[in-house]
């Protein structure tokens, strides 16, 4: 079999395979709780062969949501509803693993598919905080510019998930820093103006999401690998950059940052960013991430068949990919891959008959 159907240990953690189910909001979670709905869609992808299979974001608390329907992890009466989910994944020879995240600027909006906008506390929504009162959207509100104290309260929240997240029997915990959510927002000079100790400087601007990661390896198990999030480049020359990124994933590693997730954009909304996509367009970064800093990778982008995907893993520009939107049209997405590469993969024996 190729190097994108072989085996890859982090730490404690051994996936069966390369392929990973990216974090996707389903936008299917009433006060953050897991459901029958998570169960057959992240078990579907664990039957489907996946080695690895990521929930969407969960929020640290609830203004941390992307809406009122995002998934959560920031009270203790979540765990067993994901942990359901866990056993049924890993039963399936898949690693479960969840991305602690908060949206920042970005949250309390209405699911994409009906177009809401932003909803206000009068609809239960609220009012959204950043680094400094500088807005996402022209129709969006000012956020709330976080102060040091609640920064330190925000830092415990992602570690209290992080401890939830091994009791619910996760793998594997991400740390979400990209996409122009919270932590990404205090990285990028577009969305972090601030004068003080969090902003300013390359170093400045990386000091909290440090903290919430020391805040976050301090109780997450020795034996479990985290992963950082993050976004390579804004698109745009006076936001975060590529060598940014590689300085970043530099200062993480002796953290205790065991690999980096390496996507792209979010903050400032750059047009240059969608002249770009095309297939393994984020594949360069990812690379020298790798290359660089000297920590292994999970590359993600537009990874769409089999002969890309193996290119990915064989030309050692990531160790891990990671595919989205392919996988909501196709559970069993690793199968396909296999066979237009000419490899087979095992399929569950309730399955076998697809192969006649």
């Amino acid at each position: 079999m190729r190097p994108l159907f072989s085996a890859f240990s982090l730490r404690g953690a051994t996936l069966r395979n390369r392929i990973v189910v990216a974090p996707m909001c389903q936008y299917s979670s009433e006060d953050g709780f897991a459901n029958d709905w998570h169960l057959v869609h992240l078990g579907s992808r664990a039957i489907g062969g996946a080695g690895l299979v990521f929930t969407e974001a969960a929020a640290v608390e609830p203004p941390g949501r992307i809406s009122q329907l995002d998934l959560g992890i920031w009270k203790d009466e979540h765990v067993e509803a994901l942990a359901r989910v866990n056993r049924f994944v890993e039963a399936q020879g898949a690693l479960a693993a969840v991305q602690l995240a908060h949206s920042g600027r970005k949250g309390s909006v209405g699911p994409p598919w009906d177009r809401t906008g932003w909803v206000g506390p009068e609809k239960g929504g609220w009012i959204p905080v950043a680094p400094s009162p500088v807005r996402d959207m022209p129709h969006y509100p000012l956020p709330h510019e976080l102060t040091p104290d609640e920064m330190g309260a925000l830092a415990r929240s992602f570690a209290a998930g992080a401890v939830r997240a091994d009791a619910a029997g996760f793998a594997i915990v991400e740390i979400h820093a990209a996409h122009g959510y919270l932590l990404h927002e205090f990285l990028s000079p577009l969305s972090n103006v601030r004068d003080d100790a969090y902003g300013g400087s390359f170093e400045h601007r990386c000091r909290f999401l440090l903290e919430v990661t020391d805040a976050v390896r301090a109780v997450w198990p020795e034996r479990k690998p985290l992963l950082v999030r993050i976004s390579a480049t804004d698109w745009d020359d006076r936001g975060w950059t590529v060598d940014e990124s590689v300085a970043l994933a530099r200062a993480l590693k002796p953290r205790g940052v065991d690999m980096v997730a390496v996507s792209s954009g979010g903050v400032g909304h750059s047009p240059l960013e969608h002249g770009a996509q095309a297939p393994l367009y984020q594949v360069p970064f990812a690379s020298r991430v790798r290359r660089e800093a000297g920590v292994p990778t999970m590359a993600v982008g537009l990874i769409n068949n089999g002969p890309d995907a193996a290119s990915v893993i064989a030309g050692g520009h990531a160790d891990l990919v990671a595919v989205a939107r392919k996988y909501l049209g196709d559970p069993s997405l690793p199968y396909r891959l296999a066979r237009e590469l000419g490899d087979e993969l095992p399929w569950p024996p309730q399955y076998r008959r697809a192969l006649l």
